[in-house]
């Protein structure tokens, strides 16, 4: 098999420099445009970019819809979808659902999330990440409670329109799958099944393809089932057509799929060339190189060592920005004896907005230890009213926590305090918690590395044989905590309270 792949490999590198050369000696001939001339406009894409073909995209529907009706997962929301007759409830479960999905036994409808504090919201969505998530699910939700007389918008075009948060996906989510609105859907996995079943090679999150892929969805979509059909499509791209070792052999459409067609072609002709017979150059596929918008770049040939997973392509990845933060665990002995630990409210916008962690600082890039700690006690000696030395500080590590654009290393100390800290109430809300009360508020999971490190140092010194210093560079990656509780499902946050 490896000898076919480099045969075809080599063939259709062969082939694609003629093709090349042939474009660019088309260009040089071609009149070049006016200055000042309107720029023309794009040509359509080849048919085979698109699903021109009304009896292809009829046994496309129902090839997927049959495997879907005998191989979907049970989820939740889908039970409610199928059984639930208020609309408005089906609507609220699949958006709850959708919004989490993006990687609460208290609010079982629009009305009790509508009534709940931001605070309580946070706490429950701890450790789902994307934070501003929750909150927006809240805004939306009290708007339709005051706004809309509880009622959801019909359309995947009012929903998108009237709710905050509510984008272009979750919208024609909702609208599908809750108001059997004949309307597509596009998220990560549809991006890669339709560039798979249409040998898309150009930039996938460009806006051009992206509006491309919409408009293939909104023709592919079943009429009479766009719900099932819009999960189908999505329950393909997650467990067979997957962005790696894909289960092409498995998968109901893969008749009608350009990328793993091109792959049998190039073996086929790689096999006869291996064996000596005469055959023609192939029929790579490519359409009008240089010209075509959902093509690959000439730059980019297709890699036939990766076969249907060529497709999709990206952009390379932006870098996310570096950034360190000192942080100090406050920390005091309880009535009882245990530990207590002060943390403070972040700003209700911006980088986890609401949520509740150590007092921390951020610091300029290259500085110094010794300036980190001078630095560190100057801010907490304003804050605190307490005379913060730096030398007080103990260094306990750096812990490293990656946002989705933000790579940030939290340089954490400890300081241990004898009495109370009266703060001023002007400031940022603050409040001593214990260890359990910490686990159960609205904090980062990157906050519960923090207190996992210290814990880990804590329980160094106390074993025999350990000193009492961390050497610098030390690097705790504590995990998020897995206490019981301290992430909630979905059939949780659907689930109405039990009395007690």
């Amino acid at each position: 098999m490896s000898h076919l792949r480099a045969a075809a490999a080599r063939g259709l590198r062969r082939s694609g420099r003629r093709a090349v050369s042939s474009s660019a000696g088309k260009r040089r001939k071609g009149a070049s445009p006016r200055r000042g001339a309107p720029a023309p406009a794009p040509a359509p894409p080849p048919a085979r970019h698109l699903f021109s073909d009304p009896a292809e995209v009829e046994a496309l529907r129902g090839n997927l819809l049959a495997w879907y009706d005998k191989c979907k997962r049970d989820l939740p929301w889908r039970t409610l979808a199928a059984t639930e007759p208020d609309a408005d409830r089906r609507a609220y479960a699949v958006w709850v659902s959708e919004i989490m999905l993006q990687q609460t036994q208290k609010w079982p409808t629009l009305q009790a999330l509508a009534q709940a504090s931001l605070e309580e919201v946070n706490e429950l969505w701890a450790g789902l990440g994307y934070y501003s998530r929750g909150k927006r699910l809240q805004e939306a939700a009290r708007k339709v409670v005051s706004e809309l007389a509880g009622q959801m918008p019909r359309t995947a075009e009012d929903l998108q329109k009237l709710l905050p948060g509510v984008g272009r996906y979750t919208a024609g989510a909702i609208a599908s799958i809750s108001y059997r609105q004949a309307t597509g859907v596009v998220d990560g996995n549809v991006i890669r099944v339709l560039c798979r079943l249409r040998c898309i090679g150009a930039d996938s999150s460009s806006p051009a393809v992206i509006d491309r892929l919409w408009d293939m969805a909104n023709v592919l979509v079943d009429r009479s089932r766009p719900g099932d059909f819009n999960q189908a499509l999505m329950e393909l791209g997650a467990t067979v057509c997957v962005p790696r070792a894909p289960l092409c052999g498995e998968c109901p459409v893969k008749q009608h799929c350009q990328a793993r067609h091109r792959v049998e072609k190039e073996l086929a002709f790689a096999s006869q060339k291996l064996f000596g017979k005469p055959t023609p150059v192939p029929d790579v596929e490519d359409c009008g190189v240089g010209d075509c918008p959902l093509c690959p770049p000439a730059a980019e040939p297709w890699d036939s060592s990766l076969g249907v997973t060529n497709f999709p392509r990206k952009a390379a990845k932006k870098q996310p920005r570096v950034a360190q933060t000192a942080t100090c665990v406050l920390e005091r002995r309880g009535c009882h004896g245990a530990p207590e630990y002060l943390i403070v409210q972040r700003p209700s916008s911006g980088l986890l907005a609401g949520l509740w962690e150590f007092p921390s600082l951020p610091l300029a890039q290259g500085l110094q230890e010794e300036k980190q700690r001078e630095v560190l006690a100057d801010h907490l000696r304003a804050w605190t009213g307490w005379p913060v030395v730096a030398e007080g500080l103990r260094f306990i590590g750096e812990v490293v926590h990656i946002f989705s654009h933000i790579h940030q290393t939290y340089v954490v100390y400890s300081l241990p305090l004898d009495g109370d800290v009266t703060l001023d109430p002007a400031l940022s809300p603050s409040r001593w918690v214990t260890e359990e009360e910490f686990h159960a508020s609205a904090v980062s999971t990157a906050m519960k590395k923090v207190l996992k490190a210290c814990e880990k140092q804590r329980g160094e010194e106390s074993s025999p044989g350990k000193g009492s210093k961390r050497k610098r560079g030390a690097k705790p990656q504590g995990a998020s905590s897995t206490r019981p509780g301290t992430q909630l499902s979905l059939r949780a946050f659907l689930r109405a309270p039990t009395s007690s």
